[in-house]
């Protein structure tokens, strides 16, 4: 074998192992808990006893608090079982290269703390309170503040931009927890039935009674879309068997009758979970994220073109 090619297959071996590596290093800290950043900083935002919860703080370049940027927080997914905040911190990276303050939040699940999806919500609704009262602090537009995240995770997002009330006791309501947009992957959206035409087995509402803590009804953002929801954009896979493709179908049209901004971008036979960093070679992620951009800069939070895949 020529020297030459011999070198080139070394170095082209070695890049490949290195990228492994680094692949490798991502997935285990995506499962993780709790995450470590070398690049954002943790502030607890909500403290109930000895339960501490955190949310990441990816800042732009060069960003100071005298700055009143765009933000986003993401909450992850896991059923309001388990998960990780570092599901997110790939779109938090990018948001911050792009000019955003993204976070991604910690909030009680019931494998880590034996809650139920109402406190689930009630953190979230935490989570964006805390975040408008220290907007000055962190150098952020208290106004242009969005909220994200996948399955029971932007089941939780969703709720913040959807459902009045359930907020933790002793928290100031002056201070709004509803976000200036959402950005949902696979959600749950549709909790309870929409009509009498479509009944939820017995078995899957004994279930969702369950794992609520409340009657479903009250958790699904489907059954309190009024007016005043901020504008969504939703991306699920048609192949969805976990939270069925139709459900984003009937949240979209709920929130069209209703003269909402809501755009559903299906994503062909995709299963759930497809949008996730690292999935399938990345082609989804990228594709979401891209879509993503293009929505925030539609809705004023961002300016110029994406910049993922450069």
């Amino acid at each position: 074998m020529p020297k030459t090619t011999a070198m080139l297959l070394i170095l082209a071996v070695s890049g490949s192992t290195s990228l492994g590596q680094q692949i490798e290093k991502k997935r285990h800290n995506a499962r993780s808990y709790p995450p470590t950043f070398t690049d954002a900083r943790a502030e607890i935002y909500k403290q109930l006893g000895d339960v501490k919860l955190n949310l990441y703080v990816f800042t732009p370049p060069n960003h100071r608090s005298s700055d009143r940027r765009p933000a986003i927080v993401f909450f992850f997914g896991g059923g309001w079982r388990s998960g990780t905040p570092a599901q997110f911190e790939e779109h938090c990276r990018y948001l911050a290269s792009r000019g955003m303050v993204a976070m991604t939040a910690d909030y009680r699940v019931s494998s880590r703390h034996g809650t139920e999806a109402l406190q689930c919500v009630a953190d979230g609704k935490s989570a964006i309170r805390w975040i408008r009262a220290n907007a000055t602090r962190l150098g952020i537009d208290p106004n242009r503040l969005a909220a994200g995240g996948g399955s029971a995770g932007g089941h939780v997002a969703a709720c913040t931009g959807t459902i009045a009330g359930l907020d933790e006791e002793g928290e100031d309501l002056s201070i709004s927890s509803c976000p200036d947009c959402l950005v949902l992957f696979n959600p749950a959206l549709v909790l309870a039935p929409v009509d009498e035409k479509t009944p939820f087995p017995p078995a899957r509402m004994k279930d969702l009674q369950d794992r609520m803590g409340i009657a479903p009804e009250a958790l699904s953002p489907y059954h309190h879309v009024s007016e005043s929801t901020p504008p969504t954009i939703i991306f699920h896979g048609t192949g969805d068997t976990t939270v069925p493709y139709a459900t984003a179908e009937a949240f979209t049209q709920r929130m069209k009758k209703s003269e909402n901004t809501c755009r559903l971008v299906p994503f062909e036979g995709r299963a759930h979970g497809f949008f996730n960093y690292g999935r399938n070679g990345g082609a989804d992620y990228t594709a979401t994220v891209r879509t993503m951009d293009e929505f925030l800069v539609e809705q004023g939070f961002l300016q110029g073109k994406p910049t993922i895949g450069e």
